[in-house]
């Protein structure tokens, strides 16, 4: 029987993947916990593999049944990977959230973006402060990152300390916030580390992350070279990185326009908080033409290849305020996200077939990953010493060179673990004891649906080998009473022959009723999965797929 008093730590996203990010930490023995959610984010959906779906969350099933127990959920920064299913989620729990002053003020403002959200009410917790929450006592520790206010959070319970990272670096010049609290993060290894829950994305790569100061000295070194006009893209949520794009354009003599809604939507919260003072007002889109070429700089969202952002509408020619010319520049401030790279690689290709100069991170040092690199993990393990480490926050191949490293780093317990594991912290040895439920739900449209949603294994499907539609009536003596009809949609109109595909299906389900016993033929169900099964048969013999086929059946 379990003890009263048992530690347990449990991802419901974001491990063995990147993005969808959510944590729990439950209090207490098998019978009875207490729970504390960290972040609740979304990952992005794959037009080839998703179709239609644009996000993908983590199934809650868990903590809907754990509500009454659930004691709050805290965010460690407002990336969309970490914050960005709370809108749809949250009415499922209802429970209590808290974040620090810049994600609280984003997270309302994309809110206010939305159609008829959901009142969501956040407690503001001050960078560096501690709150209770029932047994867990949590304490934001500032580090940095690729957006303002993210923090650790060292959990203390009567079992131990853990420490969650969240995404972190260690950057000495943010250029915006304070650098990561090295002696913080010392004082607590010095009372004692249980756990160390850390990020593990840049777990494969040697050194350390450069500084956003070295970003910022070469993006005003190119807008000062540039001829004509600059267009920048960067993450709409890297203040730190607008606020470089800012001072570069002003070493320049340019104006900022600001193009895009959420770009927008990050400066006016930027502003609000603090982050951009001192930074000179940005023009809006409809202005951008009023300003000589060498006169503009134009800070755009898409930097991720994103189809209805602004640098896909700039490289397709038709947005309806800001053009590129030749001789005119690009910088691509950001890293592309894998699955991203075909959607990116157009949008270069469409800036370059139009004579504009691309600048990526592939030649210029013009983005810097806001997450640590070996060096720096071995940093915090020697600042924190944990007695046990689990990565997470990364694909199978992080979370593995992050155990190895934690493991040659000295680190005494290192345990890998996956989405819905249970793993006992403490007291006594850590392991996994039980599995919880876990999942993705995807958002298709305005409906929240489950993995394993018809819809989106039919429309996948329908992508791949189209669709054939079949209408039958039958009398009650089982005869036709008309001709089929027969609608076959995303399929070739003539087999290699020549022939035309419809009219050999329509005469297979002429010839199927036909061959069927009269019992069969008056039974709609049997005479529709005969007609189906010899329709996907016959279609597959003439081009080679099978298409996903629907058949109604009509007695008159």
């Amino acid at each position: 029987m379990a003890r009263p008093d048992e530690l347990t730590f449990a991802p419901l996203g974001g491990v063995g993947e990147i993005g969808m990010n959510l944590s729990i930490y439950g209090l207490g023995n098998r019978h009875q916990r207490s729970w504390l959610a960290i972040d609740l984010g979304v990952s992005f959906g794959d037009e080839e593999h998703l179709p239609g779906i644009d996000l993908i969350m983590p199934d809650i099933q868990f903590l809907e049944k754990e509500r009454n127990n659930l004691v709050g959920l805290v965010l460690t920064h407002a990336h969309e990977d970490h914050f960005g299913a709370i809108i749809e989620l949250w009415p499922k729990l209802k429970c209590p959230i808290y974040a620090t002053q810049f994600s609280a003020a984003l997270f309302e403002a994309k809110c206010a973006s939305e159609r008829n959200p959901p009142k969501i009410p956040v407690t503001v917790v001050p960078s560096g402060g501690r709150i209770d929450l029932g047994p867990f006592n949590v304490e934001f520790i500032p580090v940095a990152h690729s957006i303002p206010e993210s923090h650790a959070l060292a959990i203390r319970t009567e079992v131990g300390t853990v420490l969650h990272t969240g995404d972190w670096k260690i950057d000495p010049t943010p250029i915006i916030g304070v650098p990561t609290d090295e002696r913080r993060l010392r004082e607590l290894g010095d009372a004692g580390v249980l756990a160390l829950v850390g990020d593990s994305t840049n777990a494969v790569r040697e050194g350390r992350s450069p500084s956003e100061a070295e970003v910022s000295k070469t993006i005003t070194e190119l807008v000062k070279a540039a001829k004509g006009r600059v267009a920048v893209t960067t993450f709409a949520s890297n203040v730190a990185r607008l606020r470089a794009v800012a001072d570069a354009a002003r070493a320049a003599g340019r104006e900022v326009v600001v193009v895009g809604r959420a770009m927008e939507r990050v400066v006016q919260v930027a502003r609000e908080t603090g982050y951009l003072d001192g930074v000179q007002k940005f023009r809006g889109a409809d202005l951008y033409g009023h300003f000589p070429p060498d006169k503009v700089l134009a800070l755009c969202t898409g930097s991720q290849g994103e189809p209805r952002a602004a640098l896909a509408r700039i490289a397709n020619d038709d947005h309806p305020e800001v053009t590129l010319n030749k001789g005119d520049c690009v910088i691509f401030s950001s890293r592309t996200i894998p699955g991203n790279e075909k959607a990116v690689g157009a949008i270069i290709n469409g800036l370059i077939t139009q004579g504009v100069e691309v600048i990526t991170d592939r030649t210029h040092l013009v983005h810097v990953s806001g997450h640590p690199r070996r060096d720096e993990l071995r940093d915090m393990i020697s600042w924190v010493r944990p007695q046990l480490l689990i990565p997470v926050h990364g694909e199978a191949l992080h979370l593995f060179e992050h155990a190895k490293l934690a493991r040659s780093a000295g680190v005494p317990k290192v345990l890998i673990c996956r989405n819905g594991d249970l793993v006992k912290l403490g007291p006594g040895d850590p392991g996994i004891i039980a599995e919880l439920p876990s999942g993705r739900l995807y958002k298709d449209g305005s409906i929240l649906e489950d993995s394993k949603s018809r819809a989106v294994v039919e429309r996948r499907r329908m992508g791949f080998a189209g669709c054939a539609f079949v209408a039958i009536a039958m009398t009650e003596t089982g005869e036709l009473a008309d001709d089929p009809e027969v609608d076959l949609v995303g399929i070739p109109e003539k087999n290699t022959a020549g022939e035309t595909i419809d009219e050999i299906v329509f005469d297979v389900v002429v010839s199927t009723i036909e061959g069927l016993a009269r019992p069969r033929r008056r039974d709609p169900d049997a005479l529709a999965e005969s007609v189906r099964r010899a329709v996907r048969a016959s279609i597959s013999e003439q081009w080679g797929k099978k298409p996903l086929c629907l058949i109604h059946v009509l007695t008159v």
